[in-house]
């Protein structure tokens, strides 16, 4: 079932990069666009938005080297606001993007737990643990120790749990008996969640796989909890910007097309006219660039 695999993670992708890449004219592009008097954020949002992860960090590198400059430093001297917030965050890798997201949940006075379940309980152990490599470098400090000093009780315990990358990614098979069996033990934890099976729910959560899992039925869909958390960014007065951002960026490369298709089953509206009514200007036209067509 690889090519299925392979196929559907295509599908997702909104952002697919430029077929005939030459990271030289981009960054020439870019440095134009920021020298002198005012910015062309057009040029901006046409050059990063349209290029892979993997090509930007070659364009930041042709950019140093033609101009001697560091392209993200010289973003954020010239843009401002979300649409800054926006590029700056195009310019990291993925993982160094989510172990910035991590340390910025955790940094000063509360904790924003829900930028933390977000990250740890949607990404892969193998993704997890190159997060925990960003973080450490980037850092100099381990990822779960901090989430340990920041966090207590039971919801310490299942962030814990899932920084010790014992879920099964495999998630084509599942054992039918295994998911009987933890859907009665998960229904009898329920019954006594404030006695000591709350172990229970954290043993089972932190170390089965998504497919196993909604066989148990006990966790939704990946693309509907995204849909969910996008919908909810937009929905109502002032928009949730850093969830908007962290979502759109995150999964652009990675399945944000059928998030999209999901978004318009679970709310009658597409995740782009929902973008046009909230945002507005170079933010807006930068993110519907990375929704992409029929958003």
């Amino acid at each position: 079932m690889a090519w299925w695999k392979a196929w559907m993670e295509q599908e997702g992708v909104t952002v697919k990069g430029s077929p005939h890449f030459n990271p030289e004219p981009d960054a020439e592009a870019l440095y134009t666009a920021m020298k002198g008097i005012g910015t062309n954020e057009q040029a901006i949002i046409d050059v990063l938005t349209r290029r892979s992860n993997m090509q930007r960090q070659q364009i930041a590198r042709s950019f140093k080297a033609q101009f001697g400059k560091d392209l993200t430093e010289t973003l954020q001297s010239e843009l401002s606001g979300k649409f800054e917030r926006l590029m700056v965050a195009l310019m990291y890798p993925p993982y160094r993007y989510e172990a910035k997201e991590l340390h910025e949940a955790m940094k000063g006075l509360g904790t924003k737990e829900g930028v933390i379940i977000e990250i740890l309980a949607s990404r892969t152990k193998n993704h997890l643990r190159e997060i925990m490599k960003a973080y450490e470098a980037d850092y100099r400090s381990s990822l779960e120790e901090d989430i340990q000093a920041d966090t207590s009780g039971y919801l310490e315990r299942i962030l814990v749990c899932l920084l010790q990358g014992s879920r099964d990614d495999v998630s084509g098979f599942v054992d039918p008996g295994q998911a009987v069996q933890d859907a009665q033990d998960l229904y009898a934890a329920g019954e006594k969640i404030h006695g000591t099976d709350e172990m229970k729910f954290i043993t089972i959560l932190c170390t089965r796989s998504a497919t196993h899992l909604l066989r148990v039925k006990c966790t939704r869909n990946l693309h509907s909890y995204f849909a969910e958390r996008l919908y909810y960014a937009l929905k109502g007065a002032g928009t949730r910007d850093g969830t908007l951002i962290r979502n759109i960026v995150s999964r652009s490369e990675i399945d944000l097309n059928l998030i999209k298709c999901q978004f318009t089953k679970m709310y009658g509206k597409t995740l782009g006219s929902m973008i046009e009514e909230d945002t507005s200007g170079d933010y807006r036209n930068a993110l519907l660039n990375l929704v992409g067509s029929s958003a």
